[in-house]
């Protein structure tokens, strides 16, 4: 076994530079991955208003429908005659 630690002799100017070229590709890294996430957050975003759109519309749909039939609801000839027309009697 050897019982000296090896060591390395580097000159601090190349260890400098080679620690900015790192850094450089961090940063690099760093901007790719958060513009990977953004596009991503942009898609979920899009795909929520559009749920929240549909359900939206289909709230107002319902009010309407509710409040243009509640006269056929509550005139039991026009009711009787809605079913006749959708074949319920």
């Amino acid at each position: 076994m050897a019982d000296k630690v090896p060591t390395v002799i580097v000159d601090p100017e190349d260890y400098k530079n080679i620690l900015l070229k790192l850094n450089e590709i961090e940063e690099k890294i760093e901007f790719t991955n958060s513009e990977i996430h953004q596009r991503y957050g942009k898609k979920l975003g899009r795909d929520i208003g559009i749920l929240y759109g549909i359900v939206t519309a289909l709230m107002i749909v319902v009010v309407y429908l509710v409040l243009l039939l509640s006269p056929i609801l509550s005139d039991p000839r026009l009711f009787n005659f809605v079913k006749k027309a959708l074949g319920l009697i």
